[in-house]
């Protein structure tokens, strides 16, 4: 046991989500229980690791997929909403998180391409802003928590409409500050501890606020702005650890 209060005490906790697998399936053995689950991959937990930068959030990352808040809830949607788990579909995703790549990969339904500028597990390497692929090339398209690293979203958004199918799926999830109405950014800010105090992380480069669905509006996607939490039974949602306050931008063109 005390290994594991070691790793979890020495490592900082927003580099948990960049753990290897080899050590999840330990986390989840030592967590087990039957307070929590994560739907990606139906385990219980006593409870979940604390995760965050600067200020901890209790009970955040799942040990075994590494889910955190927002990947639980956009699977229960995709689950639950959509048929992406069951229609063909080719799909891009732009940054994939750790937790989705290996699922998502081995869909039968999905012919599946990741994309990143610096991540050696991406398919291709690829600058969001000038993606290498052809227009109306994806039936659904993902990138989540990438526009507020980059300089010129507005071109960031209007290269993932381009490469968006008409009648396509696109979920953008973003940090996001629903108190905030306007979106707040400051490009003479460019030292990391600047931008974590302004922007929350040191690499971050913008605070989102509810204009956010505006701005992808602008470039012309059609935007959802939902709520799933709130559709979900309140025990489901602490069950799950879900975020009451997370809207999911759910596009289309």
């Amino acid at each position: 046991m005390p290994i594991f209060k070691f790793i979890l005490n020495t490592i900082p906790r927003p580099y948990l989500l960049k753990m290897s697998y080899w050590a999840s399936p330990l986390l989840a053995f030592f967590y087990r229980g039957t307070t929590f689950t994560d739907p990606i991959d139906g385990r219980k937990f006593r409870k979940l690791l604390p995760y965050g930068y600067g200020e901890q959030r209790s009970n955040a990352l799942a040990p075994g997929s590494l889910s955190l808040e927002r990947h639980r809830l956009i699977w229960l949607y995709l689950q639950n909403e959509t048929d992406f788990f069951t229609a063909p579909k080719r799909m891009l995703h732009i940054a994939p998180e750790q937790c989705f790549l290996d699922r998502f990969k081995k869909l039968k339904n999905i012919e599946y391409t990741t994309a990143d500028l610096h991540s050696p597990l991406a398919d291709v390497k690829a600058d969001v802003c000038n993606l290498p692929f052809d227009d109306n090339a994806f039936d659904v398209v993902f990138c989540n928590h990438v526009l507020e690293h980059v300089t010129d979203d507005t071109k960031a958004m209007s290269e993932l409409y381009r490469v968006l199918k008409p009648g396509g799926l696109g979920v953008f999830q973003i940090p996001q500050e629903i108190d905030r109405a306007t979106t707040y950014e400051d490009f003479t800010i460019t030292s990391p501890a600047e931008r974590t105090k302004h922007f929350g992380q040191y690499d971050h480069v913008r605070v989102y606020g509810m204009d956010y669905f505006e701005k992808l509006r602008a470039v012309g996607f059609k935007v959802q702005e939902i709520n799933y939490a709130q559709t979900i039974a309140p025990e489901k949602v602490l069950e799950y650890c879900l975020s009451p306050q997370e809207i999911l931008p759910v596009c289309t063109k």
